[in-house]
């Protein structure tokens, strides 16, 4: 695992990670914005505590475990791809957390998330993190699970964000919500 000092960190505030697309998505997973060991990894949901790729895997929507600490190898990437899934963020630019954001950041976002929605077409958009997904759409009321609006043509749900600092949430519930997407989208 890749070791980071905060000052060498501090060094990938505000850049950007590339989304993770491949010729056919299926599920798109829509972070807030990369963290500061994302951009450092160039890796969506690097950090060692966060909880995406084991939740994943516990849901059987990875057939083999990721460790993305260190960054992802090709083959890894490879295999999401191939598994239908993408990774995107609502905001580009990396901070140290997501409370840092702007609410105008924020629904430009949006806007661009449903731009790509567009482009991509995939049948289940998931956006991890019901309160940025409020801001970013203007939506004060929404809760967790489907909405039912879609979004740009596809499905879309909004579910917990996997960050070791949602402590509300476990591996084991984090896998039973983004199961469902999933089996939406045909993953499962």
């Amino acid at each position: 695992m890749a070791r980071f000092t905060r000052a060498e960190l501090e060094e990938f505030r505000d850049a950007e990670v590339p989304d993770l697309l491949g010729a056919d998505v299926r599920l798109l997973f829509v972070g807030i914005n990369p963290g500061l060991w994302t951009a450092a990894t160039q890796t969506h949901f690097a950090h060692p505590v966060n909880r995406f790729y084991p939740a994943l895997h516990l849901a059987g929507i990875l057939e083999r475990r990721i460790d993305p600490a260190a960054g992802m190898t090709e083959e890894d990437r490879d295999h999401l791809r191939a598994r239908g899934l993408g990774i995107t963020n609502l905001v580009p630019r990396a901070t140290a957390r997501a409370d840092e954001l702007t609410a105008e950041e924020l629904a430009a976002g949006g806007a661009r998330l449903r731009e790509l929605v567009a482009r991509v077409r995939p049948r289940v958009v998931a956006v991890l993190g019901i309160t940025a997904y409020r801001s970013a759409f203007g939506a004060r009321k929404a809760v967790t699970g489907r909405q039912l609006e879609p979004l740009a043509g596809a499905e879309l749900w909004v579910l917990p964000n996997p960050s070791g600092l949602n402590a509300h949430q476990t591996v084991a519930t984090l896998a039973e919500a983004y199961a469902a997407p999933a089996r939406a989208a045909g993953v499962l």
